[in-house]
């Protein structure tokens, strides 16, 4: 079950919210340093993550997931969020050169499908971040976070899905080691743990952050299946019975 886009929101305008979107930031820096001219889309609640690459990029998409609610993004211009299923995306093959999910595989149906999709708007040499909950970590434990919500991963499992739907693994960063808590003395102490948990204890950060590149040697068989999503517009008119003269 997706958390709510009210309580993203309500997260990342927080302090603790935007102390942990600094962390993460900072770790995603050492992946990607910037995007000059490609097209990035950013699923799940990538918002807070999607400013820092939008200068150099030619164009950077939100899609966020029906089941989670959208908002509108940026907003300074034209809207570029768009609602919509992780397993459908309202993209041609091949037309994205990059892709970051926050907030977004730990809530998946189908894990697999969804980054099958993936690979499917991927072009060639494409690649792909991805920002999951570690297992080992004291931030999936607690649930006043969006990171204490969903299937959390260590970074073995997330390997192996990876490879299991034709990406290769690539650079790997960890973020959040200080504790989710709102304490100024933990708000104080924060940068130092950062820099001390990715010496001492890598393997316990909050969050493991996953770069991988789409596989080209190897395709993926693919079956046609009808849409499982049927929309239902909800202020729709109803019809009504008639009832015929002499009818019961």
């Amino acid at each position: 079950m997706h958390t709510d886009i009210v309580d993203l929101r309500a997260f990342y305008h927080s302090r603790l919210g935007q102390q942990a979107a600094q962390a993460i930031s900072m770790a995603l820096s050492t992946l990607w340093a910037n995007l000059p001219g490609e097209r990035l889309v950013g699923m799940g609640y990538a918002v807070p993550y999607l400013d820092r690459f939008g200068p150099d990029a030619e164009r950077v998409f939100a899609f966020m997931p029906a089941g989670q609610g959208a908002v509108n993004w940026p907003s300074s211009t034209a809207s570029a969020a768009i609602l919509c299923f992780d397993e459908e995306l309202p993209l041609p093959d091949a037309s994205i050169d990059r892709v970051l999910m926050v907030h977004s595989l730990e809530f998946a149906e189908d894990a697999r499908e969804t980054l099958k999709e993936v690979w499917r708007v991927l072009a060639p040499g494409g690649r792909l971040i991805v920002v999951a909950p570690n297992r080992r970590g004291v931030w999936a434990r607690f649930e006043h976070t969006p990171f204490g919500a969903g299937r959390p991963y260590s970074r073995g499992q997330m390997t192996r899905l990876l490879r299991e739907t034709n990406f290769t693994p690539g650079g790997l960063a960890e973020a959040l080691f200080f504790p989710p808590s709102r304490l100024p003395a933990i708000s104080r102490l924060r940068m130092g743990l950062e820099r001390i948990g990715r010496r001492l204890w890598p393997a316990f950060s909050g969050v493991i952050i996953v770069e991988a590149q789409k596989r080209l040697y190897q395709g993926l068989p693919i079956a046609a299946r009808s849409s499982r999503r049927v929309f239902v517009p909800v202020l729709s008119p109803q019809p009504t019975r008639v009832r015929q003269p002499g009818g019961s």
